[in-house]
């Protein structure tokens, strides 16, 4: 795998809107008296630069032009991922806003792409690829390990916690957070920063929050992605019914694994479930959404997941209610949504199973 940045990503792109800016600093009415007596001046913008809220999108269509030209598909489940097929050989090409991801097995077409991209943008070559958007990434010879020590330790020096004794656990079993608990923060930004990039670190970590001392005890935990992995497809979801003091709505929990984990999420529902078995069925409509774009996206790597997809559930009745399709009153006023399940039991696409809750 080998990694790129595009140089000034975002001044590359094309305008198709008229936009117009006030005279820059640095730049005064008085440098360009020239052009008239008006005291006044405003600019207009013919191309793309950073700032403009359309920047990305015209960033990202002059990208994809480039690289559809050269023979590049994007596809409908992921408009980040490219792939290129010639020969029996393979391209793909990751792209996140101005950082590239590539890999191949054909290295030809690989030092072919570099060439074109750079003489079409600019490019810097970062080599193999070592880190992105600050996850590290670890080669063996069985796999590559995914982890951030580094952002751990960097965020546990931002706030001052290095001296802190570690726990085992990322969140303390015994208390339920309210919205009107403890003291206005002093400084409100600090706790919003700290919040988002404990958020981020769950690109790593299946946990939903993690508490700096949980951190510090596990900055060296690692994922390992095996060269040879299983490509057994199953899931796992939860609702933890009731879980907001606040609202009174459950939480939403899944993992999805293709032999490892590769896809995991922890939210709140949008709405109040009547019942645990409600709260249930909606976390597993949550899941089955998810399953079926992660087929879809491995049909694309042409991974043929031609086997039922085995997802499990601690809950009979919410299994029950998925597997029957009858009108009930107790489950009515669910939202049509839900009951896309149903469609993909009948399918083929699923097989829902229980499973003990101590299991």
């Amino acid at each position: 795998m080998f990694q790129l940045d595009i140089n000034n990503a975002f001044l590359h792109g094309d305008l198709d809107e008229e936009v117009y800016m006030k005279l820059p600093p640095g730049l005064s009415a008085g440098s360009v008296a020239s052009y008239g007596q008006y005291s006044n001046f405003i600019c207009h913008i013919q191309k793309s630069f950073y700032g403009l809220r359309q920047a990305s999108r015209h960033w990202y269509a002059k990208l994809s032009h480039a690289l559809c030209s050269r023979g590049y598909f994007h596809y409908l489940n992921d408009y980040s991922l490219f792939i290129r097929r010639s020969g029996g050989s393979i391209v793909l090409l990751v792209v996140y806003v101005d950082d590239i991801i590539l890999t191949s097995d054909d290295l030809e077409e690989i030092s072919a792409l570099k060439l074109f991209l750079d003489n079409q943008f600019k490019i810097k070559d970062l080599g193999v690829l070592n880190s992105f958007l600050d996850i590290d990434v670890a080669y063996l010879p069985s796999g590559l390990l995914l982890h951030q020590s580094k952002f751990i330790r960097d965020l546990l020096h931002e706030n001052n916690c290095e001296l802190l004794s570690h726990v085992t656990c990322p969140l303390d079993l015994n208390s339920k957070l309210k919205v009107a608990m403890g003291d206005p923060l002093p400084s409100p930004d600090t706790y919003r920063s700290l919040v988002g990039k404990l958020n981020f670190l769950t690109h790593t970590r299946k946990a939903a929050m993690h508490l700096l001392r949980y951190l510090k005890g596990t900055s060296d935990v690692r994922m390992f992605y095996g060269n040879s992995p299983s490509l057994s497809l199953s899931a796992f979801c939860d609702s933890d019914c009731d879980a907001c003091p606040d609202t009174r709505r459950s939480a939403t929990e899944f993992c999805i694994l293709l032999g490892i984990h590769i896809s995991w999420k922890a939210k709140k529902q949008p709405v109040v479930s009547l019942s645990s078995a409600e709260a249930k069925y909606r976390a597993i409509s949550k899941v089955v959404a998810e399953l079926t774009w992660v087929v879809q996206i491995l049909s694309d790597f042409d991974v043929d997941v031609s086997s039922v997809v085995l997802v499990f559930c601690d809950n009979q009745a919410a299994i029950h209610i998925a597997k029957n399709l009858i009108f009930h009153e107790r489950t009515k006023h669910i939202e049509l949504d839900c009951h896309f399940v149903r469609n993909k039991l009948s399918n083929g696409l699923i097989s829902l199973n229980h499973v003990p809750t101590t299991s």
